[in-house]
């Protein structure tokens, strides 16, 4: 595997070799940032936890130079910042039990920017060396630019790659902007109930960001809970903590379907049912 930058960051938890540790990643969570993968990827971490059949592998893409910063991480500066969010992500990686945690150090201003190839080059490094078998990315609904940039360099990489070596699902995950929109039949659910004190622990470990006036920790089990209590107005809560995912296999297997078109579609479908539901009432 050879990725385009020197400081990129490879970590293995446990101390095995990185090509063997790559091999036997069953679950693949691609995010932008330091934080992004405990926020919208907690599934594929519960689903290894604890077992030596699936392995969780995670990607940041981005350095983490440019973070807002408060309290005692004021003054630093961005390379302090980077060199702070580089440790807290390998430390999640530790308390979580991933296989392995790559981080890729490109700065956002690369990965917004759709011309330039260096991460979907290093994302396709990645997925022929991990072939995972589930892939969680951010969804292209979110409204943050970097994080669209990732998303879109995760399709690009996936579409690089002969069919057998293509994941069996690949979904978009909720950060900035959750899924609650999405008809119910297009939802994919994603039972988190297990191990809330791993989840509470995996965010708690973002000092940086928590301390720098963002209180993601209890926001996102707050979309948690609500999730898993809202989804269903007719019946008692099958789990206490659920997230919502966008099924993003469609684009992988059809290049011919442009992200844009695919999300439009949805929303499309968002407004008939919404729409529907509305016409006998004035």
């Amino acid at each position: 595997m050879k990725l385009n930058l020197a400081t990129a960051d490879v970590f293995i938890p446990d101390g095995a070799d990185v090509a063997a540790a790559l091999k036997r990643t069953t679950h693949l969570a691609v995010g932008a940032h330091q934080d992004d993968l405990e926020f919208m990827a907690l599934h594929g971490v519960l689903e290894c936890f604890g077992r030596d059949d699936r392995w969780f592998c995670g990607v940041v893409c981005t350095n983490g130079a440019g973070s807002p910063r408060a309290g005692v991480y004021a003054n630093c500066t961005d390379e302090q910042m980077r060199a702070i969010r580089r440790v807290e992500q390998r430390t999640a990686a530790s308390i979580g039990h991933y296989g392995a945690m790559l981080q890729l150090d490109h700065p956002s201003s690369v990965v917004k920017t759709a011309a330039n190839p260096a991460l979907r080059q290093d994302l396709t490094e990645i997925l022929r060396a991990t072939q995972p078998d589930v892939v969680y990315t951010h969804n292209p609904a979110d409204k943050h630019d970097t994080h669209i940039g990732v998303m879109a360099a995760v399709i690009a990489a996936l579409r690089e790659l002969p069919a057998p070596q293509r994941p069996k699902q690949v979904l978009g995950c909720e950060v900035w902007r959750d899924l609650d929109w999405l008809p119910d039949r297009r939802k994919v659910m994603l039972d988190v109930s297990r191990h809330e004190n791993l989840a509470a622990a995996l965010n708690g470990v973002f000092d940086s960001q928590i301390t720098g006036g963002k209180r993601y920790d209890l926001a996102v089990l707050g979309r948690r809970r609500a999730h898993a209590t809202f989804f269903e107005s007719h019946g008692v809560d099958t789990a206490e903590m659920l997230t919502f995912a966008m099924d993003l296999m469609p684009l992988v297997q059809n290049p011919s379907l442009s992200i844009a078109g695919y999300v439009e579609s949805l929303i499309e479908e968002f407004k008939a049912e919404t729409k529907g539901k509305l016409q006998s009432w004035k």
